[in-house]
């Protein structure tokens, strides 16, 4: 039967590759991965300068292929169908991959920015491969380093604090309300810097922009001061590069609760 492994490579910096990611990389015949275009090219870069420094040449294949688009201006209850629109879209190109590219005893992999299990489609999408029943695969999965760790520990801090609970949300649920069960929330998702929102309260913010790569950006501080420099690095970046992937942890201090 098909293998896949659904391998966590990180938030960027090739040395957060584990034992076990280079492991799954020499085990695979064939890499599956989605181009999302001439703005994100540097992305498929890093994946095959992993691929180079840890694979024989020659001993495997890059397949690629072009990321379906999502309607990333659908709000509301327009939200979760314009999702599952996206993600049954990816599921048609999973399915023709896997068929079409991958012998009946072959190993494919698709290499998944930071951690698999945190805030990423692909497990998903496979299980709607699965559940169609066009194809049949085994499938694995490897951790890998997720933005959030990678954050705090570019920032040198705990992601909580003694006896206190963290919580990871989206921008668009920090952009509702601020968690009223925790003062310590990781934001990822967020394309309208919802942390502007709280300005005004006795909040510190630890942001990171482009996590482990070259162009790693890092702001911390009281988040009264450090929201527009964040705003203007933020812009800057993006207009250079032509896209942003970035994460912050918000740190609300006793007594603002």
């Amino acid at each position: 039967m098909r293998k896949i492994h659904v391998i966590g490579i990180g938030a960027g910096d090739p040395e957060q590759l584990t034992l076990q990611a280079v492991r799954a990389l020499r085990d695979t015949d064939v890499f599956f991965v989605l181009d999302k275009g001439e703005a994100k090219a540097d992305l498929v870069q890093l994946r095959r300068e992993m691929l180079a420094a840890h694979v024989p040449e020659g001993a495997y294949r890059v397949v690629e292929a072009r990321d379906p688009e999502r309607d990333r201006a659908a709000g509301g209850e327009a939200y979760s169908p314009a999702v599952g629109d996206w993600r049954s879209a990816r599921a048609g190109i999973y399915e023709r991959l896997i068929a079409e590219e991958l012998g009946a005893d072959g190993t494919g992999a698709f290499l998944v920015w930071g951690d698999p299990a945190l805030y990423d489609s692909t497990l998903g999408i496979l299980q709607e491969v699965l559940d169609r029943g066009a194809v049949a695969f085994e499938y694995d999965v490897v951790p890998g380093i997720s933005s959030v760790s990678a954050l705090v520990a570019r920032h040198r801090t705990g992601l909580n604090r003694v006896a206190r609970p963290v919580q990871i949300t989206t921008g668009r649920r920090l952009a509702e309300a601020f968690p009223e069960d925790a003062d310590d929330v990781v934001v990822m998702l967020d394309a309208r810097q919802a942390f502007r929102h709280y300005a005004d309260q006795d909040i510190d913010i630890y942001w990171g922009a482009y996590l482990g790569t070259p162009d790693e950006i890092l702001v911390s501080g009281p988040l009264a001061e450090a929201a527009p420099r964040i705003e203007r690095l933020r812009a800057e970046a993006r207009a250079r590069k032509g896209w942003i992937m970035d994460t912050y942890l918000l740190r609300r201090n006793p007594g603002d609760a």
